[in-house]
Protein backbone atom coordinates (compact mmCIF):
# COMPACT_ATOMS: atom_id res chain seq x y z
CA UNK A 1 0.00 0.00 0.00
CA UNK A 2 1.67 3.29 -1.01
CA UNK A 3 2.06 5.23 2.06
CA UNK A 4 0.42 8.79 2.25
CA UNK A 5 2.79 11.54 0.98
CA UNK A 6 3.99 14.53 3.63
CA UNK A 7 2.23 17.51 3.37
CA UNK A 8 4.67 20.67 3.39
CA UNK A 9 2.45 23.22 2.56
CA UNK A 10 -1.28 22.62 3.41
CA UNK A 11 -3.20 21.44 0.36
CA UNK A 12 -6.36 23.17 2.41
CA UNK A 13 -6.84 25.67 5.58
CA UNK A 14 -7.46 23.92 8.86
CA UNK A 15 -11.00 23.88 9.60
CA UNK A 16 -10.96 27.44 11.31
CA UNK A 17 -8.87 30.28 9.40
CA UNK A 18 -8.41 32.42 11.96
CA UNK A 19 -7.44 36.15 10.60
CA UNK A 20 -3.83 37.07 11.37
CA UNK A 21 -2.63 38.04 14.46
CA UNK A 22 0.70 39.36 15.88
CA UNK A 23 3.88 39.71 13.96
CA UNK A 24 4.02 38.42 11.01
CA UNK A 25 7.71 37.05 11.63
CA UNK A 26 6.26 35.49 14.35
CA UNK A 27 3.13 33.64 12.93
CA UNK A 28 5.34 30.59 11.41
CA UNK A 29 8.54 28.88 12.40
CA UNK A 30 9.99 28.62 9.34
CA UNK A 31 9.63 32.82 8.73
CA UNK A 32 12.50 33.12 11.37
CA UNK A 33 14.36 30.26 11.57
CA UNK A 34 15.14 30.44 7.21
CA UNK A 35 15.57 33.85 7.61
CA UNK A 36 18.02 33.56 10.23
CA UNK A 37 19.73 30.28 8.89
CA UNK A 38 20.40 31.96 5.61
CA UNK A 39 21.89 35.08 7.12
CA UNK A 40 24.12 32.92 9.01
CA UNK A 41 24.99 30.59 6.32
CA UNK A 42 25.57 33.96 3.60
CA UNK A 43 28.32 35.47 6.83
CA UNK A 44 29.87 32.48 8.06
CA UNK A 45 31.59 30.57 5.61
CA UNK A 46 33.27 33.64 4.60
CA UNK A 47 33.92 34.28 8.11
CA UNK A 48 35.79 31.04 7.98
CA UNK A 49 37.88 31.10 4.56
CA UNK A 50 39.06 34.66 6.65
CA UNK A 51 39.90 32.50 9.37
CA UNK A 52 41.12 29.49 7.90
CA UNK A 53 44.03 31.98 5.61
CA UNK A 54 44.70 34.26 8.33
CA UNK A 55 43.05 37.04 7.44
CA UNK A 56 40.29 37.97 10.34
CA UNK A 57 42.10 37.78 13.56
CA UNK A 58 39.15 36.71 15.84
CA UNK A 59 39.71 34.99 18.96
CA UNK A 60 36.63 32.13 19.22
CA UNK A 61 36.05 30.69 22.02
CA UNK A 62 36.67 27.29 20.28
CA UNK A 63 39.25 26.07 17.72
CA UNK A 64 37.99 27.88 14.41
CA UNK A 65 37.76 24.07 12.45
CA UNK A 66 35.27 23.24 15.42
CA UNK A 67 33.43 26.24 14.93
CA UNK A 68 32.88 26.29 11.35
CA UNK A 69 31.64 22.45 11.24
CA UNK A 70 29.58 22.36 14.85
CA UNK A 71 27.98 25.57 13.18
CA UNK A 72 27.56 24.62 9.70
CA UNK A 73 25.55 21.59 11.28
CA UNK A 74 23.50 22.94 14.66
CA UNK A 75 23.87 26.66 13.52
CA UNK A 76 22.64 26.32 10.18
CA UNK A 77 21.11 23.15 9.20
CA UNK A 78 19.58 22.40 12.51
CA UNK A 79 18.08 26.27 12.52
CA UNK A 80 16.51 25.65 9.05
CA UNK A 81 14.91 21.32 10.55
CA UNK A 82 13.81 23.31 13.34
CA UNK A 83 11.85 26.00 11.29
CA UNK A 84 10.06 23.21 8.98
CA UNK A 85 9.36 20.80 12.08
CA UNK A 86 7.91 23.39 13.50
CA UNK A 87 5.90 24.43 10.61
CA UNK A 88 5.37 21.35 8.92
CA UNK A 89 3.48 19.97 12.28
CA UNK A 90 0.76 22.51 11.51
CA UNK A 91 -0.05 21.12 7.91
CA UNK A 92 0.24 17.70 9.50
CA UNK A 93 -2.11 18.60 12.26
CA UNK A 94 -4.25 21.35 11.44
CA UNK A 95 -3.61 22.95 14.99
CA UNK A 96 -1.46 25.77 15.59
CA UNK A 97 2.48 25.35 16.49
CA UNK A 98 4.21 27.71 18.64
CA UNK A 99 4.21 31.65 17.75
CA UNK A 100 4.22 34.58 19.42
CA UNK A 101 6.23 35.00 21.76
CA UNK A 102 7.46 31.67 22.25
CA UNK A 103 8.95 31.62 19.15
CA UNK A 104 10.53 34.50 19.29
CA UNK A 105 12.26 33.14 22.35
CA UNK A 106 13.23 30.19 20.65
CA UNK A 107 14.56 32.50 17.47
CA UNK A 108 16.28 34.27 20.16
CA UNK A 109 17.65 31.16 21.59
CA UNK A 110 19.31 30.13 18.19
CA UNK A 111 20.56 33.85 17.78
CA UNK A 112 21.52 34.22 20.98
CA UNK A 113 24.12 31.08 21.16
CA UNK A 114 25.34 31.69 16.93
CA UNK A 115 26.64 35.45 18.74
CA UNK A 116 28.05 33.79 21.73
CA UNK A 117 30.11 31.21 19.58
CA UNK A 118 31.84 34.11 18.59
CA UNK A 119 31.81 36.30 21.54
CA UNK A 120 31.02 35.11 24.62
CA UNK A 121 32.73 32.41 26.89
CA UNK A 122 32.86 28.93 26.24
CA UNK A 123 30.41 27.60 29.34
CA UNK A 124 27.41 30.33 27.95
CA UNK A 125 27.73 29.22 24.52
CA UNK A 126 27.51 25.74 25.25
CA UNK A 127 24.45 25.99 27.46
CA UNK A 128 22.93 28.09 25.33
CA UNK A 129 23.46 26.05 22.43
CA UNK A 130 22.67 22.85 24.01
CA UNK A 131 19.02 24.18 24.86
CA UNK A 132 17.60 24.67 21.92
CA UNK A 133 16.78 21.05 20.47
CA UNK A 134 15.11 20.01 23.27
CA UNK A 135 12.48 22.86 23.72
CA UNK A 136 12.44 22.68 19.78
CA UNK A 137 11.29 19.38 20.40
CA UNK A 138 8.81 19.76 23.25
CA UNK A 139 7.15 22.14 20.78
CA UNK A 140 7.05 19.96 18.05
CA UNK A 141 5.62 17.06 19.78
CA UNK A 142 3.26 18.28 22.20
CA UNK A 143 0.86 19.61 18.88
CA UNK A 144 1.61 15.57 17.17
CA UNK A 145 0.74 14.12 20.76
CA UNK A 146 -2.45 16.90 20.79
CA UNK A 147 -3.50 15.54 17.16
CA UNK A 148 -2.69 11.54 18.05
CA UNK A 149 -0.56 12.23 14.96
CA UNK A 150 1.55 8.99 15.89
CA UNK A 151 3.38 8.93 12.23
CA UNK A 152 5.83 11.57 12.87
CA UNK A 153 6.48 11.40 16.41
CA UNK A 154 9.52 9.62 15.88
CA UNK A 155 11.29 12.76 14.52
CA UNK A 156 10.77 14.18 17.95
CA UNK A 157 13.39 10.92 18.83
CA UNK A 158 15.73 12.26 16.22
CA UNK A 159 16.08 15.78 17.55
CA UNK A 160 16.21 13.97 20.99
CA UNK A 161 19.39 12.24 19.73
CA UNK A 162 20.57 15.34 18.11
CA UNK A 163 20.77 17.00 21.09
CA UNK A 164 22.64 14.29 22.90
CA UNK A 165 25.42 14.44 19.83
CA UNK A 166 25.48 18.08 20.13
CA UNK A 167 25.97 17.70 24.32
CA UNK A 168 28.77 15.11 23.77
CA UNK A 169 30.44 17.73 21.39
CA UNK A 170 30.40 20.32 24.08
CA UNK A 171 31.34 18.12 26.72
CA UNK A 172 34.43 16.75 25.08
CA UNK A 173 35.45 20.51 24.16
CA UNK A 174 35.70 21.50 27.71
CA UNK A 175 37.14 17.91 28.18
CA UNK A 176 34.74 16.71 30.62
CA UNK A 177 34.27 13.96 27.69
CA UNK A 178 37.14 11.95 26.70
CA UNK A 179 36.72 11.82 22.90
CA UNK A 180 37.45 13.69 19.82
CA UNK A 181 35.17 16.50 19.02
CA UNK A 182 35.04 15.79 15.38
CA UNK A 183 33.30 12.33 16.38
CA UNK A 184 30.04 14.22 17.61
CA UNK A 185 30.43 16.41 14.70
CA UNK A 186 30.37 13.55 12.10
CA UNK A 187 27.78 11.69 13.97
CA UNK A 188 26.00 14.81 13.68
CA UNK A 189 26.16 15.11 9.93
CA UNK A 190 25.32 11.19 9.85
CA UNK A 191 21.94 11.62 11.39
CA UNK A 192 20.80 14.92 9.33
CA UNK A 193 21.62 12.69 6.10
CA UNK A 194 19.52 10.08 7.30
CA UNK A 195 17.12 12.65 8.01
CA UNK A 196 17.53 13.83 4.39
CA UNK A 197 16.79 10.30 3.30
CA UNK A 198 13.71 9.86 5.37
CA UNK A 199 12.19 13.60 3.76
CA UNK A 200 13.50 13.43 0.83
CA UNK A 201 12.06 9.73 -0.25
CA UNK A 202 8.66 11.54 1.35
CA UNK A 203 9.15 14.57 -0.69
CA UNK A 204 10.73 14.06 -3.84
CA UNK A 205 8.97 11.72 -5.90
CA UNK A 206 5.59 13.42 -4.44
CA UNK A 207 6.36 16.10 -6.27
CA UNK A 208 7.59 14.84 -9.00
CA UNK A 209 4.87 12.73 -9.68
CA UNK A 210 2.16 15.81 -8.62
CA UNK A 211 3.62 18.09 -11.50
CA UNK A 212 4.43 15.46 -14.24
CA UNK A 213 0.48 14.72 -15.62
CA UNK A 214 0.55 11.01 -16.37
CA UNK A 215 3.70 10.03 -13.86
CA UNK A 216 3.17 7.45 -11.29
CA UNK A 217 5.58 6.46 -8.79
CA UNK A 218 5.18 2.98 -7.32
CA UNK A 219 7.12 2.48 -4.10
CA UNK A 220 9.44 0.14 -3.19
CA UNK A 221 9.20 -0.57 0.41
CA UNK A 222 12.16 -3.07 0.34
CA UNK A 223 14.20 -0.70 -1.14
CA UNK A 224 13.74 1.94 0.63
CA UNK A 225 14.41 -0.10 3.84
CA UNK A 226 17.71 -1.37 2.40
CA UNK A 227 18.91 2.09 1.57
CA UNK A 228 18.02 3.08 4.96
CA UNK A 229 19.73 -0.04 6.75
CA UNK A 230 22.77 -0.18 4.96
CA UNK A 231 23.09 3.90 4.55
CA UNK A 232 22.84 4.24 8.61
CA UNK A 233 25.09 1.47 8.99
CA UNK A 234 27.74 2.87 6.80
CA UNK A 235 27.61 6.31 8.24
CA UNK A 236 27.97 4.56 12.13
CA UNK A 237 31.46 2.65 10.82
CA UNK A 238 32.43 5.68 9.27
CA UNK A 239 31.81 7.99 12.48
CA UNK A 240 32.59 5.24 14.90
CA UNK A 241 35.79 2.90 13.69
CA UNK A 242 38.80 3.94 11.82
CA UNK A 243 39.22 3.77 7.58
CA UNK A 244 38.72 -0.06 6.70
CA UNK A 245 37.62 -2.28 4.24
CA UNK A 246 34.75 -3.27 5.72
CA UNK A 247 33.37 0.60 6.06
CA UNK A 248 34.63 1.14 2.39
CA UNK A 249 32.36 -2.10 1.44
CA UNK A 250 29.75 -0.39 3.15
CA UNK A 251 29.69 3.04 1.78
CA UNK A 252 29.77 1.79 -1.57
CA UNK A 253 27.02 -0.63 -1.34
CA UNK A 254 24.88 2.22 -0.07
CA UNK A 255 26.04 4.18 -3.02
CA UNK A 256 24.51 1.61 -5.23
CA UNK A 257 21.26 1.23 -3.30
CA UNK A 258 20.97 4.99 -3.54
CA UNK A 259 21.61 5.45 -7.20
CA UNK A 260 19.00 2.79 -7.75
CA UNK A 261 16.58 4.75 -5.69
CA UNK A 262 16.74 8.14 -6.94
CA UNK A 263 16.68 6.32 -10.36
CA UNK A 264 12.81 5.44 -9.62
CA UNK A 265 12.23 8.84 -9.01
CA UNK A 266 11.89 9.88 -12.89
CA UNK A 267 14.36 12.67 -12.17
CA UNK A 268 15.04 13.16 -15.96
CA UNK A 269 11.34 14.77 -16.21
CA UNK A 270 12.08 17.87 -13.99
CA UNK A 271 14.70 19.40 -16.44
CA UNK A 272 12.15 22.44 -16.89
CA UNK A 273 10.86 22.76 -13.34
CA UNK A 274 14.28 24.63 -11.51
CA UNK A 275 11.90 23.82 -8.26
CA UNK A 276 11.89 20.45 -8.80
CA UNK A 277 15.22 19.82 -10.34
CA UNK A 278 17.09 21.32 -7.35
CA UNK A 279 15.71 18.64 -5.22
CA UNK A 280 16.63 15.94 -7.63
CA UNK A 281 20.52 16.68 -8.43
CA UNK A 282 20.95 17.68 -4.42
CA UNK A 283 19.78 14.47 -3.50
CA UNK A 284 22.64 12.64 -6.50
CA UNK A 285 25.19 14.11 -4.35
CA UNK A 286 24.29 11.38 -1.44
CA UNK A 287 25.71 8.52 -3.46
CA UNK A 288 28.67 10.92 -4.63
CA UNK A 289 29.34 11.65 -1.32
CA UNK A 290 29.52 7.76 0.11
CA UNK A 291 31.20 6.90 -2.90
CA UNK A 292 34.40 9.27 -1.81
CA UNK A 293 33.82 8.50 1.63
CA UNK A 294 34.09 4.57 0.47
CA UNK A 295 37.17 5.61 -1.57
CA UNK A 296 38.75 7.38 2.09
CA UNK A 297 38.49 3.86 3.51
CA UNK A 298 41.61 3.04 1.28
CA UNK A 299 43.36 6.18 0.73
CA UNK A 300 42.45 7.09 -2.31
CA UNK A 301 40.75 10.44 -1.64
CA UNK A 302 40.82 12.94 1.69
CA UNK A 303 37.14 12.51 3.83
CA UNK A 304 36.53 15.61 3.82
CA UNK A 305 35.96 15.70 -0.06
CA UNK A 306 33.10 12.80 1.41
CA UNK A 307 32.05 15.12 3.74
CA UNK A 308 31.64 18.26 2.04
CA UNK A 309 29.84 16.12 -0.48
CA UNK A 310 27.53 15.28 2.10
CA UNK A 311 27.26 19.23 3.73
CA UNK A 312 27.37 21.34 0.92
CA UNK A 313 25.82 19.54 -2.01
CA UNK A 314 23.48 16.89 -0.33
CA UNK A 315 21.99 19.12 2.83
CA UNK A 316 22.88 22.49 1.23
CA UNK A 317 21.21 22.06 -1.67
CA UNK A 318 18.25 20.87 0.06
CA UNK A 319 17.93 23.48 2.13
CA UNK A 320 17.90 25.75 -0.56
CA UNK A 321 15.63 24.24 -2.83
CA UNK A 322 13.24 23.44 0.25
CA UNK A 323 13.39 26.75 2.33
CA UNK A 324 12.23 28.41 -1.45
CA UNK A 325 9.25 25.71 -2.10
CA UNK A 326 7.94 25.84 1.22
CA UNK A 327 8.32 29.47 2.09
CA UNK A 328 5.98 30.52 -1.31
CA UNK A 329 3.61 27.63 -0.50
CA UNK A 330 3.48 28.66 3.23
CA UNK A 331 3.56 32.46 1.78
CA UNK A 332 0.56 31.94 -0.86
CA UNK A 333 2.85 32.18 -3.80
CA UNK A 334 2.73 29.83 -6.40
CA UNK A 335 5.54 27.35 -6.68
CA UNK A 336 7.13 28.18 -9.54
CA UNK A 337 11.15 29.46 -8.85
CA UNK A 338 11.76 33.10 -10.67
CA UNK A 339 15.42 33.44 -12.39
CA UNK A 340 17.14 34.85 -9.04
CA UNK A 341 16.06 31.71 -7.22
CA UNK A 342 17.28 30.03 -10.05
CA UNK A 343 20.73 31.52 -9.91
CA UNK A 344 20.58 30.86 -6.16
CA UNK A 345 20.42 27.14 -6.84
CA UNK A 346 23.30 26.84 -9.49
CA UNK A 347 25.15 28.96 -6.71
CA UNK A 348 25.12 26.13 -4.18
CA UNK A 349 25.50 23.42 -6.51
CA UNK A 350 28.15 25.50 -7.88
CA UNK A 351 30.15 25.60 -4.47
CA UNK A 352 29.73 22.44 -4.07
CA UNK A 353 31.88 21.52 -7.25
CA UNK A 354 34.26 23.81 -6.39
CA UNK A 355 34.57 22.53 -3.25
CA UNK A 356 34.40 18.70 -3.99
CA UNK A 357 34.97 18.15 -7.41
CA UNK A 358 37.74 20.97 -8.42
CA UNK A 359 40.19 19.94 -5.45
CA UNK A 360 39.99 16.54 -6.52
CA UNK A 361 41.28 17.40 -10.15
CA UNK A 362 43.42 20.10 -9.16
CA UNK A 363 45.17 19.49 -5.86
CA UNK A 364 47.07 22.25 -6.80
CA UNK A 365 43.98 24.92 -7.03
CA UNK A 366 42.28 24.10 -3.43
CA UNK A 367 43.14 27.87 -2.09
CA UNK A 368 41.69 29.39 -4.94
CA UNK A 369 38.55 26.16 -5.18
CA UNK A 370 37.86 27.10 -1.44
CA UNK A 371 37.54 30.94 -1.89
CA UNK A 372 35.08 30.58 -4.68
CA UNK A 373 33.13 28.09 -3.33
CA UNK A 374 33.05 30.53 -0.31
CA UNK A 375 31.63 33.33 -2.50
CA UNK A 376 29.37 30.90 -4.78
CA UNK A 377 27.13 29.79 -1.51
CA UNK A 378 27.44 32.93 0.47
CA UNK A 379 25.90 34.59 -2.40
CA UNK A 380 23.15 32.22 -2.95
CA UNK A 381 21.96 32.65 0.54
CA UNK A 382 22.14 36.49 -0.01
CA UNK A 383 19.96 36.55 -3.16
CA UNK A 384 17.48 34.13 -0.57
CA UNK A 385 17.57 37.01 1.38
CA UNK A 386 17.18 39.32 -1.02
CA UNK A 387 13.74 37.90 -2.23
CA UNK A 388 12.82 36.07 1.37
CA UNK A 389 13.15 38.76 3.84
CA UNK A 390 9.99 41.19 2.65
CA UNK A 391 7.71 38.09 1.97
CA UNK A 392 8.33 36.62 4.95
CA UNK A 393 8.39 39.94 7.41
CA UNK A 394 4.52 40.43 5.68
CA UNK A 395 1.51 38.58 5.77
CA UNK A 396 0.42 36.11 3.71
CA UNK A 397 -0.72 37.49 -0.44
CA UNK A 398 -3.65 36.05 0.26
CA UNK A 399 -4.45 37.24 3.96
CA UNK A 400 -4.43 33.94 5.80
CA UNK A 401 -2.94 33.71 9.33
CA UNK A 402 0.70 31.96 8.90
Amino acid sequence: MKPPPIAIAPTQPPAATPAPQGLPLLRLAFRPFYLGAAAFAALAIPLWIGLWVGHVPLTLPVAPLLWHAHEMLFGFAIGVIVGFLLTAGRAWTGLDTVRGAPLGALAALWLAARLAAVAGPYPLYAALDVALLPLAALAFVRVLLKAKNKRNVPLTGILLLMALVNLCFHLAVLGLLAIDPMVPLHAALGLIVMIVYVMAGRVVPAFTANATPGLKYTPLPRLDWAGFGVTALALALWVFTPPNAATGAACAAAAVLQLLRQARWSPGVTTKRPILWILHLSYAWLPLGLLLLALAQFGFVAASLGVHALAVGLVGGLIIGMITRTARGHTGRPLVASKPEVLAYVLVILAAVLRVLLPLALPQATLAAFSAASFAWSAAFLIYLWIYTPWLTRTRLDGKDG
